[in-house]
């Protein structure tokens, strides 16, 4: 089941039009220090794990700078693609450490999904989940939102289970709470993770 959302490029699409959404809105808010018009400012990302079949605007991470002399802030929406500054999509980093709980030699088996990808990399995305993520001053929001309580150990699996639906609908549901995490939200925007669970 993990493996078909992997591959699937039209997931991906689906995840970039969302992040155009976000993109947008944030523009649209003009810069939150002066109030100025935010011009395009996005930067190219080279992403690992993509499935077949998607193009370059799936490398472009959405960004923008404020056209105001002397203020020139940078914001960088949250986005459901990238997960920071990780170079293998959100969606490879989520499944493949859920697919890691709980290791079998067939669930090993099944993480060649991704070609290149070797232990080392799960083990810090691991880490990542159980400390980072963890310590995080989005945690305390993140956790509050979850009823009953995240198992760390668990990570993850144990948020995924946490939203409705099928396995992209729970997972799409994730990534939006992630939102936060994933490089450039302002403390503004801290709250934009628990909106979405409140929403899905």
């Amino acid at each position: 089941m993990y493996q078909a959302v992997l591959a699937d490029a039209r997931f991906q699409e689906q995840l970039l039009a969302f992040d155009r959404d976000i993109a947008a809105s944030a523009r649209a808010a003009r810069c939150r220090l002066c109030g100025g018009a935010l011009h395009s400012g996005s930067y190219a990302r080279k992403p690992r794990g993509c499935p077949t079949g998607l193009g370059r605007e799936h490398a472009e991470r959405f960004s923008f700078c404020c056209a105001v002399d002397g203020c020139r802030t940078r914001a960088t929406p949250p986005s459901l693609r990238f997960l920071g500054r990780k170079v293998y999509l959100a969606t490879v980093v989520t499944l493949l450490s859920a697919l890691m709980l709980g290791t079998t030699p067939s669930r090993l088996a099944r993480l060649s999904v991704v070609p290149g990808l070797d232990r080392r990399t799960l083990a810090r995305w691991r880490v990542w989940w159980r400390s980072t993520f963890t310590d995080s001053p989005f945690a305390p929001v993140a956790m509050a939102a979850v009823v009953p309580p995240v198992d760390i150990a668990a990570l993850p699996v144990s948020l995924l289970e946490r939203f409705a639906g099928d396995l992209e609908q729970r997972l799409l549901s994730l990534l939006r709470f992630l939102g936060p995490l994933t490089g450039g939200a302002s403390r503004e925007q801290r709250a934009f993770g628990t909106t979405a669970m409140r929403a899905f």
